[in-house]
């Protein structure tokens, strides 16, 4: 199967990934080897830490064999048609991992590739990155009945987190400066998809999508693509800033949460990110978990 939405797991898969994601992180040994000679392809068109070494990590502790493609190197879409690479790669890789900037990209690797496709990120999901902040979230609290406030722009990270949320029940409240909410289809699909009890609102005070949440969630005002519209977004996003005030009006165990890299002083100060509840970190480490994850899901 391919990974280009968290939506594609369905409810039930989305529980059974989590849940082999916990299992790995607590018994590392369980995955070890069972991939063992696969071929996992991992291209970059857009720069990575976490996504990279996780992934590379991940891959090689199931004991599958990870070969890093980047955009300079293969010049998908440039030097050659995304239809042509996706074809000559499926006959080398078992496996083919793509972190794009046009979700459009992805789709046509999908379909002109017979291995599975994940989706390392694009301008519409990052559903891997959502599978984590789940791990994360379950570790401090059961996700049904969850209240999980995301602050900033309604991005692909925010895509992808109301529709596994909603999937597993947890309630999403996002707050963002007007033209900046998510998109009205990926809002819809979430509500059709949310399992009972979970809720989505979508507005524009962040002190009332705070206010009670079980975890607080922002990223970047700007990222990678949209460096010449960052003095404009800080004058807007400014009010959207998780500082010490707006992160006590949430509930009194709520978790801090951020996918990385964070520009501290801009969508989040210091004492919020290095707070005892931020679980950054954890997040972090989760991707990699999830990762091999998604990996026996799709390929074991």
């Amino acid at each position: 199967m391919d990974f280009l939405s968290v939506a594609d797991l369905g409810g039930e898969g989305l529980a059974e990934v989590l849940a082999t994601a916990a299992a790995v992180k607590a018994e590392p040994g369980k995955a070890a080897g069972r991939l063992t000679g696969r071929k996992v392809g991992l291209f970059f068109e857009k720069p990575s830490t976490r996504t990279r070494v996780s992934c590379e990590v991940a891959a090689a502790d199931v004991g599958a064999v990870p070969l890093v493609l980047k955009q300079d190197e293969v010049g998908l879409g440039k030097r050659e048609s995304v239809a042509d690479v996706a074809r000559t790669l499926d006959r080398y890789l078992d496996v083919l991992c793509f972190r794009v900037f046009r979700h459009r990209d992805l789709v046509t690797v999908a379909e002109h590739a017979a291995a599975p496709v994940i989706n390392l990120l694009s301008d519409l999901e990052h559903p891997c990155q959502a599978l984590a902040d789940l791990q994360t979230l379950a570790e401090s609290r059961p996700l049904p009945g969850a209240v999980l406030a995301f602050l900033g722009d309604g991005n692909n990270v925010c895509h992808s987190l109301l529709l596994a949320g909603a999937m597993r029940g947890v309630s999403l409240r996002v707050a963002s400066p007007p033209g900046f909410e998510p998109s009205d289809e990926v809002v819809a699909r979430a509500r059709a998809l949310a399992a009972p009890g979970a809720e989505i609102s979508i507005g524009h005070d962040p002190a009332e999508a705070v206010r009670g949440a079980d975890a607080v969630y922002t990223d970047v005002w700007a990222s990678m693509g949209q460096e010449a519209e960052a003095a404009e977004r800080r004058r807007l996003f400014e009010p959207f800033r998780v500082d010490e005030r707006l992160f006590a009006l949430a509930g009194p165990q709520a978790i801090f949460l951020h996918c990385l890299p964070a520009h501290r002083g801009d969508e989040v100060t210091d004492g919020v990110a290095d707070h005892e509840r931020s679980r950054i970190f954890d997040q972090a480490e989760n991707r990699m978990h999830a990762f091999k994850a998604i990996l026996l899901h799709v390929a074991g």
